[in-house]
């Protein structure tokens, strides 16, 4: 199994379900994070990374961490120094559509959607309200290209978006397919060289169906235009990840390994959870199960099952633990607090 990995953490692309698989990933193996300065949860997101966000990192004597998976915007040189040579690049991307959407009701205060009502609103005449001087107003236009490093409000050339695809390609080993989770970690197990158990999760960090609803095809297209760089990033990914199943893995075996990864994660919800699933905020028993609450987002979480035996607990509550919590117990593990 591959030890040594970056994961760029793209917002609302389902990266903190991905990330809880990182986490137990690399307890269970006693694997190093890089964890950001004093055990925050974001690398000085939106700045670009630099190695010395990085706790325990020193140019003098440099130390090499495992996993790297926090939000950051991407800086490779930098990213090179805490991580080993041998480490593989992955990411995940969105539909840029859905991923603004998205955007719009969890950065709610962000200065670009303060001050409209809905996002047909803000996309009827974006330049009143969208300020790229603002250091907020990534969370509005091309949302991926800015995580990936690159200027969010470039043109798009054909020039500039063949230098952007080639530059992540050459970075990235893979990119994952947020709208085809299941292939995606099925494709994940596989370049990893991980089990089945690995790559199991429980959607995390999603949000309430009431807050969701079906955008009208006018803004659909408003949408594609104004992230014109970012669709472009997800149309030539999209195609290459699906040229990769063929070539790596088939679509035969691919339907199996699927339908084998959503049984195992069927059984585990059986296990481990009361009910059918997730449930709203209000409704988790356990508060140190409970998701953080953003924007006008309604961000849903899960109870589990009373009477579990203590092995088959532990398993069950690290699928459920939000990611901040999640992270701050593997940073105490890693970072002892001094008597």
């Amino acid at each position: 199994p591959r030890t040594d990995i970056v994961f760029l953490k793209v917002h609302k692309s389902a990266s903190s379900t991905v990330m809880n698989i990182l986490f137990r990933f690399g307890e269970k193996h006693n694997l190093t994070f890089a964890f950001p300065l004093g055990g925050g949860f974001q690398l000085y997101y939106p700045k670009h990374f630099l190695a010395r966000f990085v706790q325990g990192f020193s140019p003098s004597r440099p130390r090499r961490f495992n996993i790297l998976c926090h939000h950051m915007r991407f800086l490779q040189p930098e990213v090179q120094k805490v991580v080993p040579s041998s480490a593989v690049y992955f990411s995940i991307l969105r539909n840029p559509v859905q991923l603004m959407e998205s955007s719009f009701m969890y950065y709610k205060g962000a200065s670009a959607f303060s001050h409209v009502r809905s996002l047909e609103e803000f996309l009827s005449d974006p330049y009143r309200y969208y300020d790229p001087a603002k250091g907020d107003s990534h969370y509005a236009r091309n949302l991926m290209t800015f995580d990936f490093g690159f200027n969010p409000d470039g043109e798009v050339s054909t020039e500039r978006v063949q230098l952007m695809l080639k530059a992540i390609e050459s970075s990235f080993s893979f990119l994952l397919i947020s709208e085809y989770f299941d292939e995606s970690m099925v494709l994940l197990k596989e370049m990893l060289c991980w089990d089945l158990d690995s790559v199991v999760s429980f959607p995390l960090n999603i949000r309430d169906n009431s807050t969701k609803s079906p955008l009208p095809g006018s803004v659909v297209e408003k949408i594609k235009a104004w992230n014109g760089l970012d669709w472009e990033i997800y149309t030539h990914f999209n195609r290459t990840f699906w040229e990769r199943i063929e070539r790596d893995i088939g679509r035969e075996r691919m339907r199996r390994e699927v339908k084998a990864l959503r049984e195992r994660q069927a059984e585990l919800a059986r296990t481990c959870l009361q009910g059918t699933g997730s449930v709203a905020a209000k409704d988790i028993q356990d508060s140190s199960l409970r998701p953080l609450q953003h924007g006008s987002a309604r961000i849903l979480g899960y109870n589990l099952r009373q009477g579990l035996d203590k092995e088959t607990e532990r398993t069950c509550r690290r699928l459920v633990t939000p990611e901040l919590q999640y992270s701050s117990a593997l940073y105490k593990k890693q970072f002892p607090p001094k008597p």
